[in-house]
């Protein structure tokens, strides 16, 4: 199913009579039939939203206009903020000297608004013009470990409405913010703004700062955004961090295309960074999972994504490259089984495509090399399909081996193993030792007659 009931949603315009949600949870049983549902419950929490706020209905819908990731496209034009206007809001909260990277690479000035993140520049007064977010706009905030640095660092990730796409075939037109902050405590006066006394109280680091500042912000505004941090009891690498080799790591080094990176496995989907672009798969996305080009070090994984809206299930395949052997598992079973997510490793054209790379190995010509292969990856022999895949693959090796063995020729009779004679006096010894042989040859045939 393409789409998810949206709860959060359901909750608040049917708070008050649990016995109908439990009802539509039990008759979504469909994907027109979800999509109807949150219709519905989109109507109803429009007119509640009219008649507490008296807004008109353009600005309402904009409000909660659903993302472009998600099942319904934009219908009415945004009603944007200018930067004139971002100014003049009053600055709640500000955090001095903070590393971003994503959009801009810089020190800036974080600021907090009723209605607004952005950035400036320090001791200027004017947003950045390109790192400005309306608090009712994040769609995603993530916050996760930097990987392969030796002091503990951590990235906030925000994802504004269509700052990615799952499909090729579209482009963002917003960027995501990224910003790293170290484990200690902000230093003095690193804090400004009316709220600092407040915020000064939940700043034993600039983790539980920014938690307590994003979080208060984001609720304020009606946005239920929660902020998702990785789990190391629920999903972690099998390979240890040569910089911090007592923590456990949450990440699994992969290439996207040429770019490297790490993939983050989360509750709420899989997300790739931290070079542009950023990607973030939502769970409720992911069609199938399937691994490729499965080798004795490394393999690859292919994510096949839902990039339909509503009964529309079309699908794209997006790869990542050179996962290394010892994550096999770990993704298998402690991500794609235990979220029960497709494991589409086995289809058909991913058999032929593997069958098609044997053949060129094995360079024989044999007709019974597929059929073996294809038969032997259909047995039902309790192994699950990416094990009998890798099996395939150190096969293959051992076979490639004994070929090596075979065409090896320690030379004629008589000759010493350990001789170190080079290859090309060797050519030249056994040259002349053909054309003695000739010779006695003539000789003989010569004695004969």
């Amino acid at each position: 199913m393409a789409g998810e009931l949206d709860i959060q949603r359901l909750d608040s315009v049917f708070k008050s009579r649990p016995d109908i949600i439990a009802d539509i949870r039990k008759a979504a049983d469909s994907p027109s039939r979800v999509k109807l549902f949150n219709n519905i419950a989109n109507f109803v929490y429009e007119q509640i939203g009219d008649q507490l706020s008296g807004s008109s209905l353009k600005r309402r819908r904009v409000d909660i206009e659903p993302s472009q990731n998600g099942h319904t496209p934009n219908t009415t034009a945004p009603v944007t903020d200018t930067i004139e206007d971002v100014s003049a809001e009053n600055v709640l909260l500000e955090i001095k000297e903070i590393s971003v990277s994503i959009p801009q690479r810089k020190k800036f000035e974080l600021c907090f608004t009723p209605k607004h993140l952005y950035a400036r520049a320090p001791g200027k007064t004017a947003p950045i013009p390109n790192i400005v977010y309306a608090w009712k706009d994040i769609e995603y905030a993530f916050y996760l470990p930097v990987p392969e640095k030796a002091q503990v660092q951590h990235n906030y990730v925000l994802f504004p409405r269509n700052s990615f796409s799952l499909s090729k075939a579209s482009t963002p037109t917003e960027e995501p913010l990224l910003f790293t902050v170290s484990a200690a405590a902000p230093k003095p006066g690193t804090i400004g703004g009316p709220n600092a006394g407040a915020a000064s109280a939940v700043s034993d680091s600039f983790g539980t700062l920014f938690h307590w500042a994003l979080s208060k912000c984001l609720k304020a505004a009606g946005n239920s955004v929660q902020i998702v941090s990785a789990d190391p009891a629920k999903f972690q690498s099998k390979v240890r961090q040569p910089q911090r080799p007592k923590e456990p790591a949450v990440h699994v080094n992969a290439f996207r295309g040429s770019k490297d990176g790490y993939l983050f496995f989360l509750e709420t989907g899989i997300l790739w960074g931290f070079k542009k672009p950023l990607l973030f798969i939502p769970r409720d996305k992911i069609a199938a999972i399937s691994f490729t080009n499965i080798l004795q070090r490394t393999f690859n994984m292919v994510v096949e994504v839902f990039t339909g809206d509503g009964d529309d299930e079309a699908t794209e395949e997006i790869e990542f490259s050179m996962l290394d052997q010892a994550d096999f598992g770990g993704i298998n079973e402690d991500y794609v089984a235990r979220h029960g997510l497709q494991d589409r490793s086995m289809a058909d054209q991913r058999k032929a495509k593997r069958q098609l790379a044997e053949n060129a190995k094995r360079k024989k010509g044999a007709e019974g090399t597929a059929e073996d292969v294809s038969g032997h990856a259909e047995e039902d022999d309790g192994m699950t399909e990416l094990e009998r895949a890798q099996m395939e693959a150190e096969q293959q090796l051992q076979d490639d081996e004994d070929e090596d063995e075979e065409d090896y020729d320690p030379g004629s009779e008589g000759e010493s193993e350990g001789s170190g004679t080079s290859s090309e006096e060797d050519e030249d010894a056994d040259g002349a030792e053909g054309e003695e042989m000739d010779d006695d040859d003539d000789d003989e045939v010569g004695e004969d007659d």
